[in-house]
């Protein structure tokens, strides 16, 4: 029997963003439980909830004080227990995120960590001498991902820690088997009460070069985006077994931040280390025929021999919305999302991409990440009230464009709308083999178009994208029935060659 996460659609939820039940701005826990009915209604299959532990927020939870409770903006362990509870009666998985490579500064192995160099704790954290003698010389080169240098000066004790993100966010050091176990034993909190699997925040990162190597002169990427040890590997083979441990159908999803297929696909290792890998180099590819069908291509020339499942993605909270990427067109977005729902592979939505949002233009006062990502983290409006159905104050950001009539409740009641582009495409997929777990291969196609089949024994699906703004002939073998139409006018017709500019359709033998 194949593992649930293999024909599942994901959907990311940013617990700040989504829904709000306490009314001070700050989505919360109950406020994703009271919205489970509209994610059964959309047919997801499984939820990533985005950090909810204890935490200061200098990176907005991705900074852990304590990994097994629940920070108060959010709500306690029994609104986590409800959620879980409630979201498995509707048959809905939950994925929550592990954030291994780093702690916040206010963890207490780090405050123990730092209170003298003979700290039990000390070697819990990646401590060094510089070069030279006090602050002035830095033990290597490397860069933090949100700039400036990733070592931090502790006076008290007279040493530099590293941190590949936030100086208030020191990394781990998992060449030590205590932490290993420690970090284990989060890993089995989590497990024991019955959550489905955890995304794996900066895989890449866990295990370093011992020598601590500079970087080449000139590179421009922090360390964090080009770290890759071999030792990472046996790392992630001990986490696999702490996972399979639970029975098998637990799922680990990495987040590979590596922007090559080949180096990702090794992180799969033998079908012992992750389940699944993210690769988020189609984040990074814009609206283009050539770039996608390499991409694709590329895909499943790598992870196809090592048994691979592949990953897609659109947007996430780390990146612009690939609405506002593919330059605010709605038609490329419900192409787009035709395009991400019939790949081979686990699709991740990310909240509110079902509405078509985009980015929010958040004034200099407003901004509060240290990222910039403010932008694609906009409250998710759910209706078209002044509070879009957000009680008491103001979400922490600004709306996205339009969440008078880009919100839940009026483009539920519009038939023609993206978000029922969206239920319509996850109801096929779930419906159809060959779109969940079938074979890709492309078809010919003409000039601006991406073609490909979809097969599973007696079960094809054809898909057509069209990259180009103008109209496009098709010709396909054999008759064939719309089933899904990007622009919700042909469904259930017969098929006659015409695909409109920056459309896509879902095909089914006549």
């Amino acid at each position: 029997m194949e593992p649930w996460w293999r024909s599942a659609v994901f959907y990311q939820i940013y617990p700040r963003s989504f829904a709000d039940t306490g009314g001070d701005g700050v989505g919360d826990l109950a406020g994703i439980r009271c919205r489970l009915d509209y994610l059964q209604w959309l047919g997801v299959d499984a939820v990533w909830i985005c950090p909810f532990y204890r935490s200061p927020m200098t990176d907005f939870g991705y900074d852990v004080a304590d990994y097994c409770d629940v920070d108060p903006m959010f709500g306690t362990l029994g609104d986590f227990d409800r959620l879980l509870a409630e979201a498995h009666a509707r048959d809905i998985k939950v994925v929550v995120d592990w954030v291994p490579n780093h702690t916040s500064d206010q963890h207490p192995w780090f405050v123990e960590a730092r209170r003298a160099r003979d700290s039990p704790k000390r070697d819990w954290y990646v401590w060094r001498d510089g070069p030279g003698t006090g602050a002035g010389g830095r033990p290597n080169n490397w860069k933090a991902a949100f700039g400036g240098d990733a070592w931090t000066w502790d006076q008290a004790t007279g040493q530099w820690y590293l941190h590949l993100f936030l100086p208030t966010q020191p990394d781990l050091n998992w060449r030590n088997p205590e932490v290993e176990e420690a970090m284990h034993a989060t890993l089995r909190f989590w497990l024991d009460r019955g959550v489905d699997g955890f995304r794996i925040d900066v895989v890449q990162g866990l295990t370093k070069d011992p020598a601590l190597p500079d970087d080449p002169p000139g590179q421009l990427l922090p360390h964090a985006a080009v770290n890759d040890c071999a030792d990472t590997h046996a790392v992630l083979r001990r986490l696999r077994q702490v996972a399979d441990a639970y029975g098998g159908d637990r799922v680990l999803v990495g987040e590979v931040y590596l922007l090559s297929t080949p180096t990702v696909a090794r992180y799969v290792g033998n079908g012992d280390e992750l389940h699944l890998a993210f690769d988020f180099t189609p984040l990074y590819e814009p609206w283009d025929l050539g770039a996608w069908r390499g991409r694709i291509e590329e895909v499943e020339e790598e992870l196809a021999p090592v048994g691979g499942w592949p990953t897609w993605t659109l947007s996430n909270h780390d990146n612009p919305r690939h609405r506002t990427r593919y330059g605010g067109s709605e038609r490329r977005a419900r192409a787009a999302a035709v395009l991400l729902l019939t790949l081979r592979g686990a699709p991740f939505l990310y909240y509110g991409e079902e509405l078509g949002l985009e980015d929010a233009l958040v004034p200099p006062d407003r901004v509060v990440d240290p990222g910039g990502r403010d932008g694609c983290r906009s409250p998710m409006p759910w209706d078209a009230s002044p509070g879009h159905g957000w009680p008491g104050a103001a979400p922490w950001l600004p709306w996205a464009p339009e969440p008078e009539v880009r919100n839940v409740a009026s483009l539920r009641a519009d038939e023609g709308s993206i978000l029922h582009l969206y239920r319509r495409l996850l109801a096929a997929r779930r419906s159809s083999p060959a779109l969940h777990g079938g074979a890709w291969r492309p078809l010919e196609a003409p000039a601006g178009v991406l073609a490909y089949e979809r097969a599973d024994g007696d079960d094809r699906r054809a898909v057509l994208v069209n990259f180009g703004e103008a109209p496009a002939t098709v010709a396909l073998e054999g008759p064939w029935e719309v089933e899904v139409d990007s622009d919700a006018a042909l469904e259930g017709t017969r098929f006659r060659g015409r695909l409109a500019g920056d459309a896509a359709m879902v095909l089914r033998p006549a």
